[in-house]
């Protein structure tokens, strides 16, 4: 059985459980019983909380329902197709009439997407840069020409009109084959490479199962990423734990240093998403190293370098960022073997 009212957020749909939906998944029973709503929206709106029972947000769309179980799902009213400006803080680095360089922080989603449709570096960007961005590289990403996930820290930049959209884009598709574009990256790995330095060149595609990630697959698009070790650190054993990596991309797929690194054994020390078994290594360090590791509570990987060819005056630039606080603070302490 379906209800439908409408609220303050859009319209509220209420449905109870018969038990012979063939699933007992709240996501495949609610797209069974709102056929309306896509699988995708559905999905979004779970992980966003705003699916209830009894008062309660479930946000896990594996959550098993029983029958006579009464769900609520709040549908928010539709947002306009063109994100508006929002008055977000943004760390410039540089700024000029063509591009900015900005250091973004965690948690900070780079453009609007299901179940994040406002607070994005884009809304930032358009309240910060005004109409100059109207228009340039699509609705939903203007400006926008690279992107960092939510929880990796570092450098970015934009563009802030076509020519300079235009050069941009032209230059990370290059990736620094025939021109000075860089990108760095500086990464805590489990474990220490068996060599000082690599490139791991394997293809990239959705995972067959877990749609929400990324695998190395043959029927994926090439990917490039060349490291390099820059420290490596014991545990409390004394044995080796983990290690520091500088990372350059030659490609740039979703994800690519986080599945590339766990496709050679070296997951990313945070990575919930590709690297979920490796949290047993933790015994391993120090009492102070798993508390920084537990605080930093994302991936520990920071978008250090930024070098390019200014739009306008062909000037090389180039830009370096720090490690932020959250990082600093478990390097130190790998550092310190505590």
């Amino acid at each position: 059985m379906e209800q439908g009212s409408a609220s303050n957020s859009g319209q509220r749909l209420e449905v109870t459980v018969a038990g012979d939906e063939g699933s007992v998944r709240l996501d495949r029973v609610l797209a069974i019983r709102q056929p309306q709503l896509s699988r995708s929206r559905l999905k979004a709106l779970i992980l966003a909380g705003s699916v209830t029972a009894g008062g309660v947000a479930i946000r896990d769309p594996a959550y098993h329902v029983t029958a006579g179980d009464t769900i609520t799902i709040d549908v928010p009213e539709a947002v306009a197709a063109e994100p508006s400006g929002e008055d977000i803080a943004l760390d410039i680095v540089h700024e000029d009439d063509d591009i900015i360089v900005i250091d973004k922080p965690r948690g900070l989603v780079v453009h609007p997407a299901a179940g994040h449709e406002t607070g994005t570096l884009v809304n930032a960007l358009i309240a910060h840069c005004g109409a100059s961005l109207s228009g340039i590289g699509g609705v939903k990403r203007p400006g926008i020409v690279h992107r960092l996930d939510k929880d990796t820290t570092g450098l970015m930049v934009a563009a802030k009109n076509d020519r300079a959209h235009k050069s941009l884009t032209e230059q990370f598709a290059d990736h620094g084959r025939t021109n000075e574009m860089r990108r760095g990256y500086l990464a805590l790995v489990w474990g220490v490479p068996n060599r000082l330095r690599g490139t791991v060149n394997a293809p990239i595609d959705r995972h067959p199962h877990a749609r929400e990630k990324m695998a190395v697959r043959d029927s994926g698009r090439e990917a490039i990423t060349h490291w390099e070790i820059r420290e490596t650190f014991n545990g409390r054993d004394g044995k080796p734990v983990a290690a520091l990596l500088a990372c350059q991309l030659e490609t740039g797929r979703t994800h690519q240093i986080r599945v590339h690194l766990a496709h050679i054994g070296h997951p990313l020390l945070g990575d919930s998403v590709y690297g979920p078994h490796f949290k047993t290594k933790s015994s391993h360090l120090g009492p102070r190293s798993q508390a920084a590791l537990t605080a930093l509570g994302r991936q520990a990987l920071h978008a250090y370098l930024l070098a390019l060819e200014h739009p306008k005056t062909g000037e090389i630039l180039h830009w370096e960022s720090p490690l932020p606080q959250d990082l600093l603070l478990l390097l130190n302490a790998l550092q310190a073997a505590l």
